[in-house]
């Protein structure tokens, strides 16, 4: 019995110290997690939400950072660029659900769009909504089917995607901006837009080729057009210029002669039998170039040979029938003055 005694007196020392040492190792483990979560890290593209008994506080620097625990609680948000596919799955296939619409003149089209967000404020992006992603895509749908409404088939599948784009966006940030789930919309594009079914996909291209066309001619055009128009003009300014030196010539000309005809009347009307006279010679030179007209005198005697002669081609031979005409002239016309040419 004694013995008995002995063994659980010693069975109940080592179960105490055993039970000790538990409890320092659960409190260990205790301190340890309290410890370990009374810290957190916040990388660059995070920011975080603080809550203190229900009260919400922002963290937005990043690097490690203390909380109480059991009593602060920590959710991180990040706030990189992420996208959500409207019209198509991740693996390209169209979603008809989402991507068929239909547009002004009550055509259909099908339109994929990828739409680029963020996490702007990492309180409401928490507490505002439970699915902000979701809200996202159902508004991005409405903006689409709302603009895409307003617009022909034509400018959907060719010239209008720029514009449509453009609206949407601004759409989507008032529709977001009114939520205000902490989301902000980065961008959104049209990735692809055709029509539903296959003939129609075919006539559109046949279009879109048909416009092409239409705007390489035009462009070629354009290119005659500069090309030819500055030599038209240069031509224009040549033919101008032309113009105006012939203009000037001709009144030169003019003036010339009108000063002319003043100075011969100026001098007809001091000697007009001389002037008559002078302006027969000048005239029978005129009319008879290189021909010798002789003019005798019957009152002098004298003949004048015109145009004049040097006195060293001038030959006795000339001078007898320079005389025999002068003669000749006095008997046939019996007149003060005769005029031969040779």
């Amino acid at each position: 019995m004694e013995d008995n005694r002995v063994v659980n007196g010693k069975a109940r020392e080592v179960g105490k110290k055993s039970g000790s040492v538990v409890k320092f190792i659960v409190i260990g483990i205790i301190v340890g997690i309290l410890i370990l979560d009374s810290f957190y890290t916040i990388n660059e593209q995070e920011q975080a939400v603080l809550t203190t008994f229900g009260v919400a506080q922002a963290v937005t620097q990043s690097g490690l950072h203390f909380k109480i625990p059991l009593v602060q609680q920590v959710e991180k948000v990040n706030t990189t660029i992420k996208g959500i596919r409207v019209g198509y799955d991740a693996n390209g296939n169209s979603v008809e659900s989402e991507s068929v619409m239909i547009t002004s003149d009550y055509n259909f089209v099908n339109v994929d769009f990828y739409v680029e967000y963020r996490f702007s404020d990492p309180i409401k992006a928490v507490y505002a909504s439970e699915e902000p992603e979701e809200i996202l895509k159902n508004i991005a749908q409405s903006c689409i089917r709302r603009v895409i409404g307003q617009y022909s088939v034509d400018d959907v599948l060719t010239t209008g995607k720029a514009e449509i784009q453009a609206n949407i966006k601004q759409e989507m940030i008032n529709e977001l901006e009114s939520n205000d789930i902490g989301v902000t919309l980065v961008n959104i594009t049209i990735q692809d837009s055709e029509p539903p079914t296959a003939e129609v996909m075919e006539a559109f291209k046949a279009v879109e080729t048909a416009k092409q066309g239409k705007e390489t001619t035009i462009n070629n055009a354009n290119k005659y057009a500069n090309e030819k128009i500055p030599e038209a003009e240069a031509k224009v300014d040549q033919i101008l210029k032309d113009a105006e030196a012939a203009k000037t010539q001709r009144v030169n000309e003019a003036n010339a002669e009108v000063a002319l005809f003043n100075a011969m009347y100026e001098e007809y009307i001091k000697n007009p039998e001389i002037t008559k006279r002078r302006m027969y010679f000048e005239t029978m030179e005129n009319v008879l170039p290189g021909a010798k007209v002789i003019v005798t005198d019957d009152a002098t005697g004298v003949s004048t040979v015109l145009p004049l002669d040097s006195f060293s081609n001038v030959t006795m031979d000339n001078s007898s029938k320079a005389s025999d005409s002068t003669t000749a002239g006095l008997g046939s016309t019996g007149s003060s003055q005769t005029t031969q040419a040779q």
